[in-house]
C-alpha cells in the first residue's frame, strides 16, 4: 500500500489524470491532495446536472482539457447569478457578494468565508442545485485555482466583467425596461457576450490553429452570446417581470405605441407582439453570426463544433417557438421538447464536419423567420 493507505498505482491514475485535463498542478501535489481535486471534478461534473439542462449537455461535448476548465467557469457564472437573483437581498449586499467572489478567484479571500456567509442569506426558495453550488465553492475554486495562467486569467476576466455589469443593471432594474437597444446590448455583452470572449480565449489556448482565427472569433464570439441571451430575454420575460425586472429595450416598444410597464401577461396587448417580432429578427441577425463563428473553428475540432452547435440549434428552435406563439404568458410556452433537443444534437453531430451541410441545414432550420441587418 502507498501512502495513506492508497494502493501503489494511484499514483500512476494521478497522472494519467493530469494528461487527460491538463492541470499543471497535479504533478506537483501530494496524493492526498491530488485525490481532492479528483473529487471536485467528480463533484463539478455532477452538480452540472443540476443547475442547467443545456449546459449538462453541451459541456461534455468538448475534448477532455477544455471541460473541465469551461465547466469550472459555467458554475461560476452560475454563483454569480445566484447572487443577481436572490431578491431578498439588498443591491449592495448583491455587489459586495459579487465583489467578493472576484476576490476569491484571485485568492485574495476565502472561498469558505463567502459559501457559508452567501448561504447564509440564501432564502428557502433558492433552487436545490444552486444553494448546493454556493454550498461547495470551495471545491469549485479548487478546480479554478489548478487551471492553467490563460485559463484562469480568462475566467477571472469573464466573471469580473460578468459580476459589475450584472450589479450596475440591478441597481436600475425595473418593470419599465432598458432605455434602448444599444443598453439592451450593453447589458447583453455584461451577461452574455463576454462568456463568448472567455470561450474564444480557452478555445484560442487550446490550438494553434485556431488561435489562427482569433481576431475574427472574437470579433464574432460577442454577438454569438448576443443572440443566445437575447433570446433567454424573450423567453422568460414574464419570469422577469414577476420579479420586479424587464430586460427588453423601451426604444423598440415606443414605435410599436406601447409602454412596457403598463403591459401584462394576463391582458396580453397586440402591439407587445409587434415588438417581440422586431427583436426576434434581431435575435436570428446574431444567431447567423454564430453560425459562421462555428463555421471558424477547424472542422476536425468536433467536440468544440458540437458544444457550440447544439447551443445553436435549440436556440434556433426556441427562437422558432417565440415566433410562431407571439402570445405566450410564460417560458413554458416557448420551451423545446426534448425530443427536439435530441433530434438538434444527433443531427449537427452528425454533419459537424460538413461546413456546407451545416449551412443548408440551419437555412431550412430558420426559414420564414423575420431577419434584421446587422454589422458588428
Amino acid at each position: 500500500m502507498g501512502a495513506g493507505g492508497l494502493p501503489h498505482r494511484f499514483p500512476r491514475a494521478i497522472s494519467d489524470l493530469n494528461s487527460k485535463y491538463g492541470l499543471n498542478e497535479l504533478f506537483n501535489m501530494q496524493t492526498d491532495q491530488s485525490l481532492v481535486l479528483v473529487d471536485c471534478i467528480a463533484y463539478q461534473n455532477n452538480i452540472l446536472n443540476h443547475v442547467s439542462r443545456t449546459f449538462a449537455l453541451t459541456i461534455p461535448q468538448l475534448p477532455d482539457k477544455l471541460r473541465v476548465a469551461v465547466g469550472n467557469a459555467y458554475l461560476l457564472c452560475r454563483i454569480t447569478d445566484t447572487i443577481e437573483d436572490t431578491l431578498e437581498m439588498e443591491a449592495e449586499s448583491k455587489t459586495a457578494f459579487a465583489e467578493r467572489l472576484v476576490a476569491v478567484i484571485q485568492g485574495r479571500e476565502q472561498a469558505a468565508s463567502f459559501s457559508r456567509d452567501l448561504g447564509r442569506l440564501l432564502p428557502e426558495s433558492t433552487d436545490e442545485g444552486e444553494r448546493d453550488l454556493v454550498a461547495n465553492t470551495v471545491r469549485v475554486i479548487r478546480i479554478t485555482h489548478s487551471l492553467g495562467k490563460i485559463q484562469r486569467q480568462a475566467i477571472e476576466r469573464c466573471v469580473g466583467i460578468m459580476a459589475n455589469g450584472m450589479m450596475e443593471f440591478q441597481r436600475n432594474a425595473g418593470v419599465h425596461g432598458l432605455e434602448n437597444v444599444v443598453e439592451m446590448n450593453r447589458y447583453c455583452y455584461c451577461v452574455a457576450g463576454v462568456v463568448g470572449e472567455m470561450l474564444t480565449e480557452l478555445f484560442c489556448d487550446h490550438s494553434t490553429e485556431i488561435g489562427a482565427q482569433r481576431n475574427e472569433l472574437m470579433r464574432l464570439s460577442v454577438s454569438f452570446g448576443q443572440g443566445l441571451q437575447m433570446i433567454n430575454i424573450l423567453k422568460d420575460t414574464w419570469e422577469d417581470r414577476r420579479r420586479g425586472a424587464c430586460w427588453l429595450p423601451r426604444d423598440v416598444f415606443d414605435r410599436a405605441g406601447l409602454e412596457l410597464e403598463t403591459v401584462t401577461a394576463e391582458e396580453m396587448d397586440p402591439r407587445m407582439a409587434h415588438g417581440i417580432r422586431e427583436l426576434t429578427s434581431l435575435a436570428l441577425a446574431h444567431l447567423d453570426n454564430a453560425l459562421r463563428y462555428i463555421l471558424l473553428i477547424p472542422a476536425k475540432e468536433t467536440g468544440i463544433r458540437r458544444h457550440c452547435l447544439w447551443a445553436l440549434g435549440f436556440a434556433v428552435l426556441t427562437l422558432r417557438r417565440i415566433h410562431s406563439t407571439p402570445s405566450y404568458t410564460a417560458g413554458n410556452d416557448v420551451k423545446i421538447s426534448r425530443r427536439s433537443v435530441k433530434a438538434v444534437a444527433v443531427i449537427t453531430s452528425f454533419l459537424a464536419r460538413s461546413d456546407l451541410a451545416l449551412r443548408i441545414f440551419f437555412a431550412v432550420l430558420t426559414r420564414g423567420l423575420p431577419r434584421s441587418k446587422l454589422d458588428i
